[in-house]
């Protein structure tokens, strides 16, 4: 029976699998194949990489990242970067080979428990045991009972890796928010607002891609499609050649699973796509060795399996990242009630908050009460239709500040 059996291999399952295996841990991971390639990019602000090895596993970088919301372009003076995502796999596989990870081939069907920890039933026949299971799966997982409601709110992108000819973003720049609205294009849905997200890579290449932040329920990727290609017309950009496509839709507010047992969760299984972004990687990178840390010193002093994983779920979300959590759902509600034009006016409000504000705002390193503090210094500076709007949420959604005041 291994301390640890992770269930996925993704960035978040491998991260959190190197990191418990540094801590002395008997880690396993189960996967139907740990040698897949991670497809999404994965972006990251480069002051929120706390492990300064992970650096060099960063592709792309931008120093000049602009946001364009309410009629003007606001230089957020803050660096961003890509993931070099083979660079990234082959590091953290690096990591959890050096410290003795075991990989199983194989799809997780069940778990059931056992003395003193709990089994793994495969689609392929064979069993696995640990005494704690980590769920690492993503959003839709194998083995925790997460099921999204009628209120999630979905981010979704369409977007183009490839020759841009006349790109709709400066040389070398990123342009991270592009609220300006996408004249002409058709199809159906047109009041739900989305953004353009467009980074230069160089020599003639760059990403162009339209997303929605969050709508209920998703946008189409064919009507994020029209919306790009109208977009970059507008910009008189033409697409010469198309070396990838992305499409990626994601819940943003799927809530906090029940632990159940041995088992937990880790990523976006455990809901902790951050409701104000849909980032996840870097706060998977940063949360998985204080996970690790918990587990050995509960497993060292003797505890039950159920203890350990009550133990390692705390570290996961502690009580005050559950209040902050409620605080960011609640903000997210606000966001879907605002059409193009409100929104655009929201972002231009929130970008000229001092840069302390918001970078804390949409990093994982944020307190309940500095998030707070930012809603409520934005609601003080915002104009008077995005007021009307953070009234009428308040209205409507105090459960969720209640949640917030709760830690629940």
């Amino acid at each position: 029976m291994h301390d640890v059996l992770i269930v996925g291999s993704g960035p978040a399952g491998v991260c959190l699998a190197a990191a418990c295996g540094a801590a002395g841990l008997d880690v396993a991971v189960l996967t139907p194949d740990e040698t897949l390639p991670w497809g999404n990019t994965y972006g990251v602000w480069l002051d929120e990489l706390d492990d300064p090895a992970l650096l060099a596993t960063l592709g792309p970088r931008w120093d000049d990242v602009r946001v364009i919301a309410g009629g003007t372009t606001i230089a957020l003076g803050r660096s961003y970067g890509w993931f070099d995502n083979d660079a990234l796999q082959r590091e953290l596989h690096r990591r959890a080979a050096e410290n003795q990870v075991i990989w199983y081939r194989g799809s997780a069907a069940s778990i059931d428990s056992a003395g003193g920890g709990a089994r793994v039933v495969t689609h392929e026949g064979p069993t696995f045991a640990a005494r704690v299971v980590v769920d690492a799966t993503g959003h839709q997982p194998a083995l925790l009972r997460r099921p999204l409601g009628p209120r999630v709110a979905w981010q979704a992108a369409y977007g183009v890796v490839g020759q841009i000819r006349d790109m709709p973003v400066p040389a070398g720049a990123a342009v991270f928010m592009d609220y300006r609205p996408a004249t002409g294009a058709r199809g159906g849905r047109e009041r739900t607002p989305t953004f353009l997200y467009a980074m230069d890579l160089g020599a003639g290449r760059g990403f162009v891609e339209e997303t929605s932040l969050a709508a209920a329920p998703a946008v189409g990727f064919d009507v994020l499609q029209q919306r790009l290609e109208a977009r970059l017309a507008q910009a008189g950009a033409t697409i010469d050649a198309t070396e990838h496509i992305e499409r990626c839709l994601f819940p943003m507010n799927g809530g906090i699973p029940e632990r159940d047992g041995c088992l937990i969760g880790f990523g976006a299984a455990a809901g902790m796509v951050h409701p104000a972004s849909g980032f996840l990687v870097g706060a998977a990178l940063r949360r998985a060795p204080r996970v690790a840390r918990v587990l050995a010193a509960v497993f060292e002093a003797g505890v039950s399996a159920e203890q350990a994983a009550s133990a390692a779920w705390q570290a996961v979300w502690p009580p005050d990242q559950r209040r902050r959590l409620a605080l960011y759902e609640f903000g997210l509600a606000a966001l879907l009630r605002m059409n193009q034009a409100t929104l655009s006016a929201f972002f231009a409000a929130f970008f000229r908050l001092p840069s302390t504000r918001w970078r804390e705002f949409l990093s994982d390193r944020g307190t309940a009460a500095t998030v707070a503090g930012t809603m409520l210094r934005l609601f003080v500076v915002a104009p008077l239709g995005v007021k009307l709007v953070l009234m009428l949420t308040a209205f409507r959604e105090w459960p969720l500040l209640l949640r917030a005041l709760r830690g629940t």
